[in-house]
């Protein structure tokens, strides 16, 4: 049975796009559901859709990109959520790619954006900081973190719902959630356009709030890839201290003692921070057997 689809596009002020986006993806993709989450918007947005028969899904006041991506993933019907900017960036010609992918087994599949695709230098090379510490986080290869291009099961993106932040940054998080549980996610090559309209992202205050949010995540990921070099680092001087000073003054000085304890405490956190991990991330759809004792079921 062909799965339906489901294609989810979070605005916000995007009517100068999305007259055109729409008639794209209809093109491309004639029997997907197509959602539009307006989060807010103070343009004809939401009459644009009403015009062009698509389902809005209008905030009654500004909550953000995550939680517009929440609310399209709950309200979607489809077996496949298909995710892309409303701003003309993603070019529905590559849906089909990505729905490619996914049909070999994967459970999400993202666009990663070319070098040439990247805003400007500034944030290419901040996108690749990211990547890189996103693939020492996960232990597996990690091309676009933030891409907001991306096609997934329906049932594996929701079971993460709960952890995506309402704001920027859900490719982040569902990227590194995927991993975490043991799901098999594939990247596809594509070419971003400029986007129509003014960027909502603030380059200083959006990039710190991306690597606090990386950190957040790698937290919930894999606590010791956090935990261990920081506690290796309160060990190392630690007992550089200690030996300048013991060659200085032949004692063991207080200031030794608390980055030698601060180490073992920092290692024992993460240790703790692991067990929590596990737990977190069981499967979250177990069937549970019970025995005909336990259901009170009589004999015969």
């Amino acid at each position: 049975m062909p799965s339906k689809i489901s294609i989810i596009l979070p605005c916000r002020n995007e009517a100068a796009s999305l007259q055109g986006l729409l008639a794209r993806i209809r093109q491309v993709l004639p029997a997907a559901e197509i959602l539009v989450v307006d989060d807010a918007s103070t343009d004809a947005s939401a009459a644009l859709c009403a015009a062009a028969g698509v389902r809005c899904i209008r905030h009654p006041y500004q909550k953000g990109n995550g939680a517009a991506i929440k609310s399209g993933a709950r309200a979607a019907t489809g077996d496949i959520l298909v995710f892309m900017d409303a701003d003309g960036q993603h070019d529905p010609a590559d849906i089909p790619r990505l729905l490619e992918r996914l049909d070999q087994g994967f459970d999400m599949v993202v666009g990663a954006r070319r070098s040439a695709s990247q805003a400007s230098v500034a944030r290419g090379l901040a996108n690749r900081l990211y990547n890189q510490l996103a693939t020492y986080m996960t232990g597996q290869p990690v091309l676009d973190l933030t891409s907001g291009f991306r096609a997934a099961r329906a049932d594996r993106f929701r079971e993460f719902i709960y952890l995506l932040p309402n704001g920027f940054s859900y490719p982040t998080t569902s990227t590194m959630a995927f991993f975490r549980a043991g799901y098999d996610v594939s990247y596809v090559p594509i070419a971003a356009g400029q986007r129509t309209g003014k960027s909502h992202l603030h380059p200083l205050r959006d990039g710190l709030r991306f690597l606090l949010i990386i950190f957040k995540i790698g937290s919930l990921y894999s606590p010791l890839k956090i935990f261990v070099p920081v506690s290796f680092l309160f060990f190392l001087l630690g007992t550089g201290y200690w030996a300048y000073t013991y060659s200085q003054t032949l004692r063991l000085s207080i200031m030794t003692v608390f980055m030698l304890t601060t180490a073992v405490l920092v290692f024992l956190i993460g240790l703790v921070s692991e067990q929590i991990t596990q737990l977190m991330y069981r499967p979250l759809h177990q069937t549970v057997v019970r025995s005909e004792l336990d259901l009170g079921t009589p004999d015969g």
